[in-house]
C-alpha cells in the first residue's frame, strides 16, 4: 500500500477531488444562494441606496402663497416631494414622522424685499431630515437672489478651491464588509458542513481504501470550496465597481491585491470550519457551533458601522476579531491606495489567528 502511494499521482487526485467538490457546490441550491446570491442582493441594494438622493416629504399649508416664483422654485426641486392633503392629516402625519415639514410661505411686505417670510412646521420625528429640509430652501432663496439682484453689494466673497479627490460612497464602506463576511460564512459554514457531511456518510472513510494521502483529500476539498469562493468575490467585485462605481484606486492591480486578501482571510475562515466540524456530534450542532464565530463577527468587525461607532470599552474587543483587519485591509487597498506590503500591520493579525485556529484544528478534527 505504501509503495502505491508513493507511485500514485497524488496532486493528479486532489485536483480530480478539487473539481467534483466544486461540482457539487455549484449543484447544492443553499450554497449557491447563501455563498453566491445572498452577498450579491445585499451589495445590489446598499449599492442603490446609496446611489439615490435623499427625498424630502412635505405639505404646504393651505393658507400658504402658492403663486410666487419661492413656490415653483421649490415644487421644482427633485428632491423635494410635495404632499397635496388637508391639514389635519398633514399634522398626524408629521407627529408620525412621514412627512418632514408643513411649510407656509407668507407675505409680509409687497411693496419692498423680503417680500415673503418662510415659515416651517416640523416635529422631533423628521429631526433627521430638518436640515436637509433648511438647505434645500435657502437654496432656493439664494437663487432667486442671484436673478432679481444681480448687482447687490456684498459685505464679503468668498473664493473656493477644490482639489481632485475622491467621492467616498456608502458602497465603498459596505462592499467590502459584506466580501469579507461572505468569505467568513462560506469558510465556516460551508467546509464545516461539507467535512462533516463526507464523514457521516463514510465518503473519508472509502478514501482510506485508495492510494491518495489523508492532507491531499483536504486539500483538495477545500481548494473546491476555495474555488468557488472566489468566482464569488469575482463576481462582487465587478457588479460593486462597474454597476454601483465601487472604487478601485489603482484599477486591476487593486484588484488582484483585493483576490489576495480575500484569499487569505478565506483560508484563515475556514479553519474555523474545521473546527465546527470536529466539534459538531450531528448536523444539527454545526449551526449554533458556527454562529458562535460568525455573530460576533457580523456584529462588531466594522461589517457595516466603523468600530470607532462602538463604545470605547468595546472597541478593543472589535480589533481583535479576523473579520476587523479583514475589513480594514480591504478598504485600505481599495479607496486608500495601499498595497498588501502597507497592510502588514492587519496581515499579522490574521496570520496569528491562522495558526492558533489550525492548531486547534488539528487536534479536533475528526476523521470517522
Amino acid at each position: 500500500m505504501n509503495n502505491a502511494k508513493g507511485n500514485y499521482n497524488q496532486w493528479r487526485a486532489m485536483l480530480a477531488i478539487a473539481k467534483a467538490s466544486l461540482k457539487s457546490i455549484f449543484r447544492s441550491p443553499s450554497a449557491v444562494i447563501f455563498s453566491f446570491l445572498f452577498p450579491i442582493i445585499f451589495i445590489l441594494v446598499f449599492g442603490f441606496l446609496s446611489s439615490t438622493t435623499p427625498v424630502i416629504r412635505v405639505t404646504f399649508d393651505p393658507a400658504s402663497a402658492n403663486t410666487n416664483d419661492l413656490y415653483k422654485k421649490l415644487i421644482e426641486k427633485s428632491n423635494l416631494k410635495v404632499i397635496t392633503q388637508p391639514l389635519l392629516i398633514s399634522r398626524q402625519e408629521l407627529e408620525k414622522g412621514h412627512i418632514t415639514a408643513i411649510i407656509k410661505i407668507r407675505e409680509i411686505n409687497p411693496a419692498a424685499y423680503p417680500k415673503y417670510a418662510v415659515e416651517i412646521t416640523t416635529s422631533t420625528a423628521a429631526a433627521d431630515r430638518i436640515g436637509l429640509l433648511q438647505s434645500i430652501i435657502q437654496q432656493a432663496i439664494a437663487e432667486l437672489d442671484l436673478v432679481n439682484f444681480p448687482q447687490r453689494p456684498s459685505y464679503a466673497y468668498m473664493q473656493k478651491e477644490t482639489l481632485p479627490g475622491r467621492e467616498y460612497r456608502t458602497i465603498d464602506f459596505i462592499l467590502p464588509g459584506q466580501l469579507g463576511f461572505s468569505l467568513l460564512s462560506a469558510g465556516v459554514f460551508g467546509v464545516a458542513f461539507i467535512f462533516f457531511n463526507l464523514r457521516q456518510t463514510l465518503v473519508l472513510k472509502r478514501f482510506f481504501a485508495t492510494p491518495i494521502k489523508r492532507t491531499y483529500i483536504v486539500f483538495g476539498e477545500g481548494l473546491g470550496r476555495i474555488a468557488f469562493q472566489m468566482i464569488t468575490a469575482v463576481v462582487i467585485l465587478s457588479i460593486g465597481h462597474f454597476a454601483f462605481k465601487f472604487t478601485l484606486v489603482n484599477g486591476m492591480v487593486t484588484f488582484i491585491e483585493l483576490m489576495v486578501l480575500s484569499l487569505i482571510g478565506l483560508i484563515v475562515f475556514m479553519g474555523f470550519g474545521f473546527i465546527v466540524s470536529g466539534l459538531a456530534s450531528s448536523e444539527s450542532t454545526i449551526p449554533p457551533f458556527a454562529n458562535l464565530v460568525t455573530l460576533p463577527q457580523f456584529l462588531l468587525a466594522g461589517t457595516f458601522f466603523p468600530v470607532e461607532n462602538f463604545p470605547t470599552w468595546l472597541q478593543p474587543l472589535c480589533k481583535i476579531l479576523p473579520l476587523t483587519h479583514l475589513n480594514q485591509a480591504m478598504r485600505n487597498v481599495a479607496f486608500e491606495g495601499a498595497h498588501l506590503n502597507e497592510c502588514w500591520p492587519q496581515l499579522q493579525y490574521l496570520l496569528i489567528w491562522g495558526i492558533v485556529v489550525y492548531a486547534i484544528s488539528i487536534k479536533v478534527f475528526k476523521w470517522e
